[in-house]
This record gives C-alpha cells, sequence and structure tokens, in this order.
C-alpha cells in the first residue's frame, strides 16, 4: 500500500499533483515501452548465443578430434613439445558498443589464424596434422570469443531490464497511486471546506434575514 504524501489542501496543490500525475504516468509509459523493447533485444540476443555457443562445441569437438589425430601420427611428447613452442600471446582490446542506448561489450582481436610460421613451433620436427590442429583451435578460438561477446551483451541488457522494470514498478505502485491518493485527499478537503462555506453562508442569510 503506497503511503500517502503530506500536501496542503490548496487548488494550487491540486493542480500541480495532477500535472505530476500526467508526467508520471507518460513516464511510466514510456519506460513500460523501454522494458518491452529490451526483453525482445534480451532475447534475440540469447537465440544467438544458443546458435554461437552450438557452433563453438561442434568445433571443439573437430578440434579435439584433430588432435587426437596429431597423438596418433606424430605422438604425444611431439605433440606437446610443439605446444609448448608455440606462441601464445594474443593482442585482444575490449570497447563498448550500444545497444538501445546500453554499453555492451565488443571484442576486437588481432587475426587468429595464422599460417605455420607464425604459430611459433619449428616446422622441421612437424606434420600438417599439427597444422591442421592447430587451425582448428584457431577457429574454436574465434567462436568463443564471439560467444563471450554475446554473452557479455545478454547480461548487460539484463542488468538495464532489471533497472527498468523497478523504475516502472516505483511508478505504478508507489508514485503514481500516492499522488492520485493526495489528489483524492485534497478534493475531498475541498468539497468538505465549500460545504462548511456553504452552510455559512446560508447561517449568515438566515441571521441577516432575521434581523431584518
Amino acid at each position: 500500500m503506497a503511503v500517502p504524501l503530506a500536501v496542503p489542501p490548496t487548488r494550487m496543490e491540486l493542480l500541480k499533483l495532477r500535472q505530476r500525475v500526467g508526467l508520471a504516468q507518460r513516464g511510466h509509459d514510456l519506460l513500460r515501452e523501454k522494458m518491452d523493447a529490451l526483453v525482445i533485444e534480451f532475447f534475440e540476443v540469447v537465440r544467438r548465443i544458443q546458435e554461437a555457443r552450438a557452433k563453438a562445441l561442434e568445433q571443439l569437438s573437430v578440434a579435439h578430434r584433430a588432435l587426437s589425430m596429431c597423438f596418433a601420427i606424430i605422438g604425444t611428447l611431439e605433440t606437446k613439445q610443439a605446444s609448448r613452442e608455440a606462441k601464445r600471446e594474443l593482442q585482444v582490446e575490449i570497447l563498448t558498443r550500444h545497444i538501445m542506448g546500453i554499453a555492451v561489450p565488443a571484442v576486437e582481436v588481432e587475426e587468429i589464424e595464422r599460417n605455420a610460421l607464425m604459430r611459433g613451433y619449428g616446422l622441421h620436427m612437424t606434420s600438417s596434422v599439427l597444422d591442421e590442429a592447430s587451425r582448428e583451435f584457431e577457429r574454436a578460438l574465434n567462436l568463443l570469443i564471439e560467444l563471450a561477446e554475446l554473452e557479455g551483451s545478454a547480461f548487460a541488457i539484463a542488468r538495464e531490464l532489471e533497472k527498468t522494470k523497478r523504475r516502472v514498478n516505483a511508478l505504478e505502485y508507489i508514485l503514481i497511486p500516492r499522488l492520485k491518493e493526495a489528489i483524492k485527499f485534497i478534493v475531498m478537503k475541498l468539497d468538505e471546506m465549500e460545504r462548511e462555506n456553504f452552510s455559512r453562508l446560508k447561517r449568515i442569510k438566515a441571521m441577516l434575514e432575521e434581523r431584518g
């Protein structure tokens, strides 16, 4: 139940409150529209996350099969040695972009898929199957980065959605009802004052008539 506002029962205050109700109602309607749009956007991002996750998991499966082929053809020790020699640094920059005014992460990364020379392991001791396995894991990493970006967007949209929902509820269930209760109180008091004035005028008129 909304706590009533403490307001003076005057016509000026009544006018102000009615204006506030109008503004609050328009704000509520705009926020409700924003919330509906955010819900649509959120579920669209969730759909894209599901697709991206499926692609990433499939690519990881392909990469692991390629790695198993490496173990079988060039040996486990040789494969592990090549992985220790491989270049591991990757330049990643986390920026922001905006969806419906919401800042969401945007990941910019250098070229992930490299050629054999750029990977760092010795070519004379390796095989093309190692290059293939490396390429498949690089593709998987690229998909995982895309997935992480989408998940970051979903979290940002969800936070904004929750904040907007709280504001809508505050207007709908607290502020607007309190303003309307205050308007009812003022209207009741003004009506009561008018009745009292009318009764007082009638008594004065009656007294004047008696004296006349």
